[in-house]
């Protein structure tokens, strides 16, 4: 034992490996089972002693144009959510407006409000309008929900780059908009990143939105095609599990990718 080291220290870190693979533990299981073919969950076994990669097989075969549908919808979330949220939150942080506080606090009521409210809500909108069954009905639904967050993320950042940046480019002749785009939206990118982020992880896991606004085959994101497995194929749990991990790689890749720019954008609005 090294003179830094305690008891209170090992105690500690046993503590957190022990919560650590408590929280993991769910995610090795799935990639477990997808490794034991048509395994039932109370017969596989707790290491993959016969590994086949028959339900990877069969979850592409099958889930491909799914995984598609939810690739489209969730990058057209976040095309939108920030095409909105990004001058929204600029507006907030930089202009005194009349009911700022109300607007905010509206924000705050629709982060509450259950997804199966909005979802029976747009369901009758979205009929009248043509856009049940659609890329861009699922994109403007999951639209919805990502941006008030966005737009609290973005704004408490913003609040923190000092006027004086903005100023500058007003005398020198920039207009508002100039300013805004040349120069709050690159200081910007952390919390950028991380809206856009969280609004793809908000599009990529849904599922009331896909459930509600969607009846046929032709769109159906990858959420709803597990549901579809779990109807028809609940003993087999291969491909099920298998489509899980297949669904949970590009979350994965994008948390891993972004996560120095996700801690400097949620803590950029704390300190000035």
């Amino acid at each position: 034992m090294s003179p830094t080291t305690t008891p209170r220290t090992l105690l500690s870190t046993a503590l957190g490996i022990a919560l650590l693979a408590f929280m993991l533990f769910p995610v090795y299981w799935m990639v477990n089972v997808s490794l034991q073919g048509g395994s039932t969950a109370a017969s596989s076994t707790f290491f993959p002693t016969d590994i086949t990669l028959d339900g990877y097989r069969t979850a592409i075969q099958d889930q491909t144009g799914n995984l598609l549908t939810s690739i489209v919808v969730a990058l057209g979330a976040v095309v939108v959510s920030l095409a909105v949220a990004t001058p929204a939150a600029y507006a907030l942080s930089r202009f005194r407006l009349r009911g700022m506080g109300i607007f905010l606090f509206a924000l705050l009521l629709a982060q509450m409000i259950p997804g199966i409210v909005i979802a029976n809500s747009l369901y009758t909108l979205f009929n009248d309008l043509g856009l049940l069954n659609s890329y861009p009905g699922l994109i403007l639904a999951n639209a919805t929900h990502g941006i008030p967050f966005a737009i609290l993320i973005m704004s408490a950042f913003m609040r923190s780059i000092p006027p004086a940046l903005t100023e500058a480019a007003r005398v020198d002749g920039a207009s508002h908009f100039r300013a805004f785009w040349s120069i709050i939206v690159p200081v910007s990118k952390n919390s950028l990143i991380t809206a856009g982020l969280f609004c793809f992880l908000f599009a990529w896991s849904d599922f009331m939105f896909g459930l509600t606004l969607t009846t046929g085959a032709d769109i159906k994101p990858v959420t709803l095609g597990i549901y579809d497995y779990l109807q028809g194929n609940v003993q087999s749990w291969g491909p099920v599990m298998a489509t899980a991990v297949l669904s949970s790689v590009p979350a994965i890749v994008l948390l891993v990718l972004a996560q120095r720019y996700i801690a400097a954008g949620a803590m950029g609005g704390a300190v000035k």
